[in-house]
């Protein structure tokens, strides 16, 4: 099982951003990625159709034999991991907004929140928001349209820059000093976030606590793989090979196929 591989799955390109992460801290593991750009954005649909689509991605990386399955999505974790956990004999990790850590060092008692509306609408979205933001005004916005623009290759476009500028405004106006990205595919958004966002705001996400995450499973499960030379990486896409490869260029990834799933 050490040598089995590290399963992801996301609604599309964004969870590359925690695949970098786990890669960067587990440069040895093999690793599989399916990328659901076809069904993408999972944040417009119910949790029915979230739920189904998760236990396809799940099925097909279990067939490919992986040993844990990161849930590279934040909808997709608030929708359907209590599912998965419960159906599948494999270990989870989930992505969920990283609104404890924003909320602990804010100091301003002010944090602004950038989701989707399925994880902003979720159960395990407001327990987190409830048991960690005590005291802390939490300015919610629903990133509508920013998924389709990163996927399709728009991170810097002007299009973009006007939703972030309306979407930010409210925050910017309330005085939040951090900013937590509440889903996978927005840190690509973070260089025009930046030139934004008044200097003082941090920008929060959860890719390398996601990796350590993943690090801490494995080997407590005594299932890390104990070859010290660098791991395969596969990409499967149901959408564009192109496009997935444009967020992949600097990271050298060794194989990227298309695949009906």
């Amino acid at each position: 099982m050490n040598k089995d591989p590290i399963g992801m799955f996301d609604s599309g390109v964004g969870g590359t951003s925690i695949w970098k992460e786990v890669r960067k801290l587990l440069p040895n593991e093999d690793t599989i990625f399916l990328a659901d750009s076809k069904n993408a954005p999972y944040g417009e649909k119910s949790e029915a159709e979230i739920q189904g689509l998760s236990i396809k991605n799940t099925e097909l990386l279990l067939e490919k034999k992986c040993k844990l399955i990161i849930v590279a999505c934040n909808t997709a974790t608030t929708n359907a991991i209590d599912y998965l956990r419960k159906t599948y004999d494999v270990p989870f990790i989930g992505i969920e907004p990283a609104i404890k850590p924003a909320a602990l060092q804010s100091t301003s008692k002010t944090v602004g929140i950038l989701a989707t509306k399925g994880t902003l609408s979720s159960s395990l979205f407001h327990s987190t928001s409830e048991n960690y933001a005590a005291g802390i005004q939490i300015i919610e916005q629903e990133g509508t349209g920013l998924v389709p623009l990163i996927e399709a290759g728009k991170t810097d476009s002007e299009e973009t820059r006007k939703l972030l500028k309306r979407y930010l405004a409210p925050m910017i106006s309330a005085n939040i000093d951090y900013l937590v990205l509440g889903c996978t595919h927005y840190p690509y958004l973070v260089p025009i976030l930046k030139s934004i966002l008044p200097a003082h705001v941090k920008i929060i996400d959860s890719g390398a606590a996601v990796a350590k995450q993943t690090k801490a499973v494995l080997e407590k499960n005594n299932a890390l793989k104990r070859e010290v030379e660098k791991g395969d990486s596969t990409f499967y896409t149901n959408n564009s090979v192109q496009t997935l490869s444009s967020f992949l260029k600097d990271s050298a990834p060794t194989n990227i196929t298309y695949l009906d799933f």
